[in-house]
Formats: structure tokens, C-alpha cells, sequence
């Protein structure tokens, strides 16, 4: 021995293989693609249920050349011929005779192909509202094209708005993991924003906050503006719920800068801003900034609310004329079958708008209205509050504000100049 100290050896660095988890495939149907048959009427249910438990086949097995046998020879002719019976929208022929070929060649058939062409029926299923259909053929796209990020996420956005909240969370979590993979930076932070959200429905501010915290690290990161946009939007948003006004003040200045002055979605935040000034006394803020909105807006539905906010604003602005402009509009609009949706909701507005003018008579008809409707569309939270409405109007009490019982996190000037702001910057989109 020469007495010397020996040099410890470095052990190889390990390469990290970011894991990938498996997702959810199935909810409470018991019959693969059954909710496809419950959704869609007539023969072309059968075409649908067919054409998914198709590509679900042919995904289940993974080298190519061992699906040769998958499908009979006769399986392509008899698909064409039930295609050609069926009534078949233009949009929809291409990619249900894309999947019908599948069936003549599953060997040489790329999953680029059948990535596109459930895609494409998922996109029309959306927008016929047939969401458990856009579920079914978004899933089996992703099934299909298992390392595509985007598809994932994209299955998890459908399974959430379908309340199928176990479902979308691990395809989101696959997500995450397909995306730091592939290096699909935008899919990793949508997934994370995607998380967030769900957790924002379950009540779990905390969780939310978190998974919204790292989709706005890897927006910065990878310089993606419109994921850092709908990041600190979405903040903003649990900032107010959990009652961190300061929070919710800097997120929703870093919102709107992200988004810049003419952005499509600037409108959406200019809403959830101007409302959460309205639930905290700042009305006649609130009130311009509603009003701005207006012609960004499309749809009944959409203005039915817009209209329903400035009378609310108005009438804690004590803007009686505007008030009842916005009552004589709304109170017919909100009784019409096609704006069920969402009217019981737009009287109650109207309700406080009136209870705040001492309008007693028309606050307590429009909370009973509400009330009515919430109670046959079983909107409990709307029920409650039309209930509560009630029980202020009949005795003759204004309701109180969230002003009065908050801090408020920036002076009035403040919130008078970011209100000035954001006018400006709609007005300027709208006659762009």
C-alpha cells in the first residue's frame, strides 16, 4: 500500500424516463361505447359505436404487422354499404369512410389517420352538443395515437365538462407525462391548467392554486404568452374565492397584460373582473366596464347575463334610469323557453339590482321568478340565494354587499383607473 486515499469512483448518472401513467378508459356504461347508442338516434349510432370499437381494436395491438387478421375480408365492403344507407352530414362522411378503409388495409393504416379522422367526428360531436360522443371519439384518438399529448389532454377537457371528473383527471396526469416526454411544452402546461380547474370544481383551492402555479412556470419557461394569460386568469379567479383580494388584484393586472389590449379572451377577464368589483361595492367601475362588453358579446344566452349585470351594477350604482332600461329588456328575454338556461340566474341579478334602489316590488317578482325556475331546473345554489333575496325584500331591507364586509385591496382611483383601462382597450377590439 502507498498509504494514499483512494479516489472514489462517480457512479453513472441514471437517465430519467419520465413516467407516463395510465388512464381512466371507461365510466359507468357498461357496455364499451354504449353512451354513444344512448346519445345518437337511428342507424348512424351503430356507424359511430362500430366505427370506435374499430379503432379501439385495431390500437390494442401495437406492432403492425400482427393486425392483419384483425378484421374479416368482407368488414370494409359491408361499412361502405351501411355508410351509403345513412343519412351522413358532409362534415362527417370524409373521416367515417377514413375509418372504414382501416378496415381493408389495418397493416398499412398509420395512426396519423385514424388520429385525425376521430378528431374530426369528436369536433362535430361538440359542437351537435353530443358530448359523450366527443368523449368516446376523443378518447379512441388518443387510444390510437398513444404519444400524442395533445390528444390527452384533449379526452381530459371532454371527460371534465362531462362531469366524468375521475377520468379527466388521469388523462390529464398522462398528459403531464406524455408532454414532458415528447417535449409538447404547450399539452404539459394546458394539462397542469387542466388539473387546476378540476380541483377549482372540487373546492380545492389549495391543490388548484398549486397546479396553476406550475402550468405559469412552464408557460414562462418555454416563453408561451397565452398559457401565461389563462394561468394568472384562472389565479385570479381562486384568489377571489379563497378571499386573497391582494392576490386576486396582482393576478388579474398580470392577466390582463399577458393577454394584451386586443385579445379575443381580454372580454372574458374584463367580465370576471367587473363582477368581482361588483360583489366588493365598486359598482360604477363595474357598470362601464360591462358596458364595454357588450359588443363583444354574441349569442342569447351571453347577453341575457351581460344584461342582467348591468342592471345589477346599476342598480348599487343607484343608475335608476339604467336600471330600467335593462329590466323592461331582460324580464320578457328571461321568460322565453330558449333562455331557461341560465335565467334564473339573470333574475336574481335583477332582483339585487332592484333591491338596491328600493324597487321592493320588482325585486321581490324577479326573486320569485328565480326561485321558481331554480327550483324546477334544481339549481340549488341559485335557490338558496333567490330565497334569501326574498326574505331581504319582504322585509324591506337592502342587501347587504361584500363591500361591507371586505377589505378593500386597492383604493377607489385604483380600480376606477384599471376600469378606465380596460374600457378603452375593449372599446378599441370592438371596432377593430
Amino acid at each position: 500500500m502507498n498509504g494514499s486515499t483512494p479516489v472514489p469512483q462517480r457512479k453513472p448518472r441514471r437517465r430519467w424516463r419520465w413516467h407516463v401513467p395510465p388512464a381512466l378508459l371507461h365510466g359507468p356504461e357498461a357496455l364499451e361505447g354504449a353512451e354513444v347508442l344512448d346519445e345518437v338516434s337511428g342507424p348512424l349510432s351503430l356507424v359511430l359505436w362500430q366505427s370506435i370499437r374499430d379503432v379501439t381494436l385495431w390500437a390494442s395491438v401495437p406492432e403492425p404487422e400482427e393486425r392483419a387478421d384483425l378484421f374479416d375480408t368482407g368488414s370494409a365492403a359491408r361499412r361502405e354499404a351501411l355508410l351509403a344507407q345513412v343519412h351522413v352530414d358532409a362534415t362527417l362522411e370524409p373521416p367515417l369512410r377514413a375509418i372504414a378503409a382501416m378496415l381493408a388495409n389495418p397493416v398499412g393504416t398509420e395512426e396519423e389517420a385514424l388520429l385525425g379522422a376521430c378528431r374530426q367526428v369528436s369536433d362535430w360531436a361538440d359542437r351537435e352538443g353530443l358530448l359523450a360522443t366527443a368523449l368516446a371519439f376523443s378518447q379512441a384518438a388518443a387510444i390510437a395515437a398513444p404519444r400524442h399529448a395533445a390528444a390527452g389532454y384533449r379526452v381530459g377537457v371532454l371527460a371534465r365538462r362531462r362531469a366524468d371528473y375521475a377520468r379527466a383527471e388521469t388523462w390529464f396526469r398522462r398528459t403531464i407525462g406524455l408532454g414532458r416526454q415528447s417535449k409538447d411544452w404547450k399539452s404539459y402546461a394546458e394539462a397542469f391548467l387542466g388539473l387546476g380547474n378540476l380541483y377549482v370544481q372540487r373546492g380545492n383551492f389549495p391543490a388548484a392554486r398549486r397546479f396553476h402555479v406550475r402550468a405559469l412556470r412552464a408557460a414562462r419557461r418555454h416563453g408561451m404568452r397565452d398559457i401565461q394569460a389563462a394561468a394568472y386568469h384562472d389565479l385570479f379567479g381562486i384568489a377571489v374565492q379563497s378571499d386573497q383580494l391582494e392576490e386576486a388584484r396582482d393576478y388579474a393586472r398580470n392577466a390582463y397584460r399577458a393577454y394584451g389590449p386586443r385579445h379575443a379572451l381580454l372580454p372574458r377577464l374584463a367580465h370576471d373582473l367587473a363582477y368581482y368589483w361588483m360583489m366588493h361595492g365598486r359598482f360604477d367601475a363595474a357598470l362601464a366596464v360591462f358596458r364595454a362588453i357588450l359588443p363583444h358579446l354574441h349569442g342569447r344566452g351571453a347577453r341575457l347575463q351581460a344584461g342582467a349585470d348591468i342592471a345589477r351594477a346599476a342598480g348599487g350604482a343607484g343608475d335608476r334610469k339604467a336600471f330600467e332600461a335593462a329590466w323592461d329588456e331582460l324580464w320578457s328575454l328571461a321568460h322565453e323557453p330558449e333562455n331557461e338556461d341560465g335565467a334564473a340566474q339573470a333574475l336574481l341579478d335583477l332582483a339585487h339590482g332592484a333591491s338596491s334602489l328600493g324597487e321592493w316590488k320588482k325585486a321581490e317578482m324577479a326573486a320569485g321568478a328565480a326561485r321558481q325556475i331554480a327550483q324546477r331546473r334544481e339549481e340549488a345554489r341559485v335557490l338558496l340565494a333567490a330565497e334569501a333575496v326574498l326574505d331581504s325584500v319582504r322585509s324591506k331591507r337592502a342587501l347587504e354587499t361584500s363591500a361591507a364586509r371586505v377589505a378593500q385591496p386597492e383604493s377607489e382611483e385604483e380600480t376606477q383607473g384599471f376600469a378606465a383601462e380596460l374600457v378603452r382597450s375593449l372599446n378599441a377590439g370592438a371596432l377593430s
